[in-house]
C-alpha cells in the first residue's frame, strides 16, 4: 500500500513526491507520457536540450524556493532578453529605452516619456477594446509596430474585436535595461530541466505512460491519498462541460547552420507572418553542449497560437469570467473529495511560473502531514 499515488510526474508532482519521499511516506509517481518533467520537458536533438512544450526560463524572488530548486540542478547565468521582429526592423523586449531609441531616436527618458505621452491622448473617453486599451497605455507607434500584429495572432482575432482586460497593464521601463524578469534569480539548469525533475525523482518508483483513468478504481485501491495534477474537469468526466485553454503548437526544425538568429527568444510582431515567435533552443546554453563545446548545428521551434478545442494539449487556462466560473463548479466537487487532493496548473485551472508550482506543491505537503 502506498501513501501516496501521484498523477502527473511534472514539477508540482515531483516536488510533492520528493518531500513525501524523503519523510519517510512510499509513493508512487504515474504519468500518461512516456516521460518525466511535463511541461518543462527538455529532450536532446543535436547535442541540444530543445524545450518541446515551449520555453521556459526559471526565476524568482523568493530565496527559499531558489535555494530549494538549486539543491537539484546547477543554473547558468542566461536572462531572458527577447527581441521582437517587425517586416525586418529589430526592437528590444519588454519596451525600454533601446525600443524607444530604435523607434523615434529617443535618448533620453524624458524624451521617451514626452512622445508616449503625446501619443495616449488619442484615447479621451474609456477604452472599448484592446486596441484602445493598449493605444491609452503606450500610444500608436508602439502598438502597431509590436502589440497589434503579435496579440491578434495569439487570439485570433482583431484587437477591435478583443476586450480592454486581456492587457491591464504594459510594463514601459525608461531604463536601458532588457531584461525581461525583475527577479533576483534567474537561469536555466545546466544539462536541461528534464535532468533537474529526475534529480527531484532520484529513488523514487515511477510508471511512465499510464493512463490513470483507464484503471482508476485499481490505482485508487492502493494508496491512502492520491495527489491529482491533471485536468479538474477530466476527473469529473466533464461533467459540466470543458474548461478552455490557450493552446500552442510547434514546429521544430534541425538546421545544419551554427547560428540561425542569434537570440533564444524572437518576436515575430507582424500579422503577415503566421508564427507567433521562433525559439533557438542552443542560446539557452549560449550556443555551446554541456561541455562547453561548440555546436554546428541549431534547433529552432516556431510557435503558433492555435484555438483550442476538447482533446488538445492544455497550456494556460483561460482565466476568463465564464471558464472560472465553471471551475468553482469543479473546485465545489473537488473540496468535498476525502482521498483525492487536486494541484498544480492544471488541477487547479491555474497559470503558475515554476517558481510559484513549486511552492504549492511544498504548502501543500507541509499542510497534509
Amino acid at each position: 500500500m502506498y501513501d501516496y499515488l501521484i498523477v502527473g510526474a511534472g514539477l508540482y508532482g515531483a516536488v510533492f513526491a520528493r518531500e513525501a519521499t524523503d519523510a519517510g511516506k512510499k509513493v508512487l509517481v504515474i504519468d500518461k507520457r512516456n516521460h518525466i518533467a511535463g511541461n518543462v520537458y527538455t529532450e536532446m536533438i543535436e547535442d541540444i536540450h530543445v524545450h518541446k512544450y515551449g520555453a521556459h526560463i526559471f526565476h524568482t524572488n523568493n530565496k527559499k524556493i531558489w535555494d530549494y530548486i538549486t539543491k537539484f540542478a546547477t543554473f547558468n547565468r542566461f536572462t531572458n532578453s527577447p527581441i521582437a521582429n517587425y517586416k525586418g526592423e529589430i526592437y528590444s523586449m519588454p519596451f525600454n529605452m533601446y525600443t524607444f531609441n530604435k523607434m523615434w531616436g529617443s535618448v533620453t527618458p524624458e524624451e521617451a516619456l514626452l512622445r508616449i505621452e503625446e501619443q495616449k491622448r488619442e484615447i479621451v473617453d474609456e477604452p472599448k477594446n484592446l486596441e484602445e486599451q493598449a493605444i491609452s497605455l503606450v500610444g500608436r507607434d508602439i502598438y502597431e509596430k509590436l502589440i497589434k500584429g503579435y496579440t491578434e495572432k495569439q487570439w485570433g482575432r482583431e484587437c477591435k474585436e478583443l476586450p480592454t482586460f486581456i492587457i491591464k497593464r504594459l510594463p514601459v521601463r525608461f531604463s536601458y535595461d532588457n531584461n525581461y524578469f525583475n527577479a533576483l534569480f534567474q537561469g536555466i539548469p545546466i544539462g536541461g530541466y528534464t535532468k533537474m525533475v529526475a534529480n527531484i525523482l532520484e529513488g523514487i518508483e515511477i510508471r511512465l505512460g499510464v493512463d490513470y483513468f483507464a484503471n482508476k478504481n485499481e490505482f485508487d485501491d492502493i494508496a491512502s491519498k492520491v495527489i491529482y495534477t491533471g485536468p479538474i474537469d477530466r476527473y469529473y468526466d466533464y461533467k459540466f462541460g470543458n474548461l478552455e485553454y490557450r493552446s500552442v503548437r510547434f514546429e521544430n526544425e534541425v538546421l545544419d547552420i551554427s547560428n540561425f538568429q542569434g537570440n533564444a527568444a524572437v518576436n515575430y510582431t507582424d500579422r503577415e507572418i503566421p508564427w507567433t515567435r521562433i525559439i533557438e533552443h542552443k542560446w539557452f546554453q549560449f550556443g555551446k553542449d554541456d561541455n562547453g563545446n561548440d555546436l554546428p548545428k541549431t534547433v529552432i521551434s516556431r510557435e503558433y497560437s492555435s484555438e483550442w478545442k476538447p482533446g488538445d494539449e492544455p497550456y494556460y487556462p483561460v482565466n476568463d469570467i465564464k471558464n472560472n466560473t465553471l471551475y468553482e463548479k469543479y473546485k465545489k466537487l473537488a473540496d468535498l473529495e476525502k482521498k483525492t487532493i487536486f494541484g498544480g496548473r492544471l488541477g487547479e485551472y491555474k497559470y503558475y511560473d515554476m517558481d510559484q508550482v513549486i511552492e504549492a506543491a511544498l504548502k501543500l505537503f507541509d499542510k497534509v502531514n
